[in-house]
């Protein structure tokens, strides 16, 4: 039976609550993301991993998931600075139908949108709210997380391929003192350029920049595609202020 708790590593293993799907899904992501065959391009979230570092979640396909996920990404965003600097937070989603890319992305965006839609907190002063913005993040809570999905969808780019619809959360706070300036950024690029150019099966795609920068826009990281192309508008809507644009859930 999946619920709202939040889970290390251990836990997931040692668990007599999770089912089948649960523990199956974390066991493959286990297995890429520590992989000496095949490094992960991720080197943040396979040290965040090995550090144990990382927390997750198993999100049902019933009414209540997108809540039991909203009350999750809260419990964690009040406490992942007391983790450790490579923390990130994974939810795994309950396997159901059989979804295309197009589909898969469209999901993304509705989860996105919809945990919004239940944030409480103020969109923070000092980051954008017009996604075309080279420092806009998406937000939660009061904090800018950078979010990346994997889905059973992708082939080719297996960086982003997972055993069921996944969506991880990093928070901005992890990328501190990583940027195009910084010789550790450097020097972290280069792995992960290194990396994706014999994981994946296409070219590293052209949207991969560092945030800030005039060109990049974050929003089209959060889900590439197996090709090189993407979205033009991006379908995240910010509300503003205390007023929600829209009561209608995407999700």
């Amino acid at each position: 039976m999946t619920t709202s708790q939040i889970y290390t590593a251990g836990n997931v293993l040692a668990s007599t609550s999770l089912g089948t799907w649960e523990k199956e899904c974390f066991s493959v992501f286990q297995h890429d993301l520590i992989s000496k065959d095949r490094p992960f391009p991720c080197v943040l979230g396979v040290e965040g991993f090995k550090q144990d570092l990382l927390r997750f979640c198993f999100v049902s396909e019933d009414e209540g998931g997108i809540e039991n996920l909203a009350a999750c990404l809260y419990q964690y965003l009040q406490e992942f600075r007391t983790i450790g600097r490579y923390t990130s937070f994974v939810a795994f989603f309950e396997p159901g139908e059989t979804l295309s890319l197009a589909e898969y992305e469209q999901k993304f965006w509705g989860v996105l949108q919809a945990l919004h839609e239940r944030d409480e907190y103020e969109w923070p002063e000092d980051t954008p709210q017009d996604p075309s913005h080279p420092l806009w993040e998406f937000c939660f809570s009061g904090e800018p997380i950078f979010v990346v999905c994997n889905t059973p969808a992708h082939l080719e780019r297996k960086s982003r391929a997972s055993k069921t619809f996944m969506i991880t959360f990093q928070p901005r706070w992890v990328f501190e003192g990583l940027d195009e300036t910084s010789k550790k950024g450097q020097h972290v690029k280069k792995i992960v350029r290194k990396r994706l150019q014999t994981y994946d099966n296409v070219p590293v795609h052209p949207e991969l920049g560092w945030y800030g920068q005039a060109s990049n826009r974050e929003w089209k990281q959060y889900f590439l595609r197996d090709d090189q192309d993407g979205l033009q508008t991006c379908p995240f809507q910010t509300k503003r202020g205390k007023v929600h644009a829209s009561k209608k859930s995407l999700y």
